[in-house]
């Protein structure tokens, strides 16, 4: 059974659970605090500083927000490779001046040193895809691998994609039919006509014009439809939440219960939540892994523990080294680990394994709803991958 557990405690913090047959696969907490990941504004230029290609605006929160040069340049010259040239031909003053008025998307919300990071490249999620405004490309969401669904759904958005817009196609399409994707892309063009005629009014800047997605929503439109038997709340307000989202999308299937208890102690989830702060997680063989985080990456090592096996050297390095790849893939998605990630798998003397241990890591990443990227061994035989918050922290 696949549940989505959403606890609200006395602090009205807020912990959400992916589980399936009572086993943690994702976990996201939401402190009771203001969020503006998502939000568009319509904000002033204050600042511009031209030795670091980056300026700041005042979008009316408490922090002033910032933007990169990379943020500002049109999507085409970052798709043809052109960014570090005209970076170098052209400063940011060129683009924009103090006192300008803009309209900018919040990519990153702010933390304890920095101000949010914002972006003027405007992006609207729905269900079945995210909406580019002013870009001319579509692309397609890597974990559709079937080719024939692929050109499937890239002629159904074509068809009624107008000119000048952008979009990225997203896993939920899959398998959705025209109507479906045709009612999903209209609604979410109607949202952007309505941002359209914010930006023409002429109103009190800074001001908000558009509010992002929370935390539960963001969830519950990536997996509200997929096979999802039960979703468990113990709050009234998230309650009716996620009942009239589950209206708006017709999924009758779901089963959403109201509970007054603590969900946490369910199936020992409290327990589950703290193993994830250990930093030693030990494999079925008797091997382990280690994980530790940094500012620069997050690194990961594979020891062979308790495990010496009972044939030779390569099959017992092989087998730590294939339990271990199931259980980093497994541990990234619960952590919801990002950035640039090293693995220190145990030395194989064979190309061929090396590469076997490669396609398993991959294999078990397919499992994740995040997009993730294993570049490969180095040449310290270090295995590189990167993979994107689902969430920014």
């Amino acid at each position: 059974m696949q549940e989505i557990i959403i606890d609200v405690n006395e602090q009205k913090k807020k912990t959400i659970v992916i589980s399936e047959n009572g086993n943690l696969v994702e976990r996201y907490e939401e402190e009771n605090q203001k969020r503006i990941e998502g939000n568009i504004y319509i904000g002033k230029v204050t600042d511009v500083l031209p030795g670091m290609q980056a300026a700041f605006i005042d979008i009316g929160e408490e922090k002033n927000a910032f933007i990169h040069l990379k943020d500002i340049l049109p999507k085409k010259d970052i798709l043809n490779e052109e960014v570090e040239k005209i970076e170098q031909e052209k400063s940011i003053s060129y683009y924009l001046k103090r006192g300008d008025i803009i309209t900018v998307q919040v990519k990153r919300d702010a933390t304890s040193k920095k101000g949010p990071k914002v972006s003027r490249h405007l992006s609207l999620p729905s269900r079945f895809l995210v909406l580019m405004p002013d870009v001319n490309f579509i692309t397609i969401s890597q974990k559709i691998e079937q080719e024939q669904e692929r050109q499937r759904l890239l002629k159904i958005v074509k068809k009624y994609l107008p000119d000048s817009y952008g979009a990225i196609i997203r896993t939920a399409s899959e398998g959705k039919t025209e109507k479906e994707i045709q009612k999903d892309l209209k609604e979410v063009l109607q949202e952007y006509e309505k941002i359209q005629q914010a930006c023409q009014e002429k109103k009190q800047t800074p001001r908000l014009i558009y509010r992002g997605s929370n935390l539960i929503q963001k969830i519950l439109v990536d997996v509200a439809n997929q096979n999802m038997d039960r979703i468990l709340v113990n709050d009234q307000e998230v309650y009716v939440q996620v009942e009239n989202f589950l209206k708006k999308i017709n999924n009758h299937d779901t089963k959403l219960e109201l509970r007054q208890e603590p969900l946490l102690k369910l199936y020992n989830l409290e327990e589950q939540i703290e193993k994830l702060k250990e930093r030693k997680i030990w494999l079925k063989c008797g091997g382990f892994i280690t994980i530790d985080k940094t500012e620069a990456l997050t690194a990961i090592d594979v020891n062979s523990g308790k495990y010496t096996g009972n044939k030779d050297l390569e099959q017992t390095v092989f087998k730590v080294n294939k339990e271990a790849s199931i259980e980093i893939a497994k541990q990234l998605k619960l952590r919801d680990i990002g950035g640039i990630i090293i693995i220190d798998y145990i030395d194989m003397l064979k190309k061929e394994d090396e590469e076997k241990i490669t396609q398993i890591l991959k294999e078990n990443l397919k499992k994740d709803r995040s997009k993730t990227q294993v570049v490969g061994f180095t040449k310290l035989n270090l295995l590189e991958m990167t993979r994107k918050h689902m969430f920014s922290e």
